[in-house]
């Protein structure tokens, strides 16, 4: 599996040419999947979702002109046959993750079975956009934001904290967006957070990814980015 982890998505042509050159081929002569459900948790989650999947979001995902997109739903696939679900992930050049809630999002990527498999997946491309980036990283720095939209005795809620750790980083997004509700997501406050989170931290704004293969972390910015190291 390699990855490429986002802040807000293909937001510039750096990033494009580094998701063609993972994929190994132009964008429009490959498949995707598309995951929504981290969107879910906010009160106007579907909404989100149906806006992310038209391509009216501001984090280009689905709107780049695959040769085919497909919705994998990660809340439904406990109640579906593995042979009638997993066949199109394997087929996938890329799994478009979207952001959202990390928590609830970490929960279900593992309740559902996608991350047991997601290491056996060599060519697959995991696309990650914020909450989609994060959750593949040890530890949650949007923990305590999002336990305030989760139901707190569920299992995304007390299991908040944590990440899937499939990357030994983890990482800060939307560091210097406007909006007011990133208005924490500063480059001191993830200098702050990383000197306890015990893992090397990057921090990116809208602008920056992460491409990794094989271990190997190469960033991609046209912003703003930093690594800071644990104390």
């Amino acid at each position: 599996m390699k990855l490429l982890l986002t802040s807000a998505g293909i937001s510039n042509p750096s990033i494009a040419q580094a998701l063609e050159e993972l994929l190994g081929k132009p964008i429009s002569a490959s498949s995707a999947l598309f995951v929504p459900t981290a969107i879910y948790p906010f009160e106007d989650g579907s909404r989100q979702a149906m806006r992310a999947l038209r391509g009216e979001a501001p984090t280009p995902l689905a709107e780049l002109g695959w040769a085919s997109l497909g919705l994998l739903e990660l809340t439904a696939l406990p109640s579906l046959r593995l042979e009638h679900w997993l066949p199109a992930l394997e087929k996938a050049d890329a799994l478009l993750v979207y952001g959202g809630n990390v928590a609830y999002l970490t929960w279900w990527l593992w309740r559902s079975g996608v991350a047991h498999n997601l290491p056996n997946l060599k060519n697959l491309v995991y696309v990650g956009v914020s909450a989609g980036s994060i959750a593949v990283t040890p530890s949650n720095c949007d923990a305590a934001s999002n336990l305030e939209v989760l139901p707190l005795d569920s299992e995304a809620a007390l299991n908040a904290d944590r990440g899937l750790a499939l990357v030994p980083f983890t990482m800060w997004v939307h560091v210097g967006n406007p909006d007011p509700i990133f208005a924490d997501h500063t480059m001191e406050n993830a200098r702050a957070w990383a000197t306890t989170s015990g893992w090397p931290t990057y921090a990116l704004d809208d602008e920056s990814a992460l491409a990794v293969v094989d271990g190997r972390v190469t960033v991609i910015s046209e912003g703003t980015w930093a690594r800071f190291e644990p104390e």
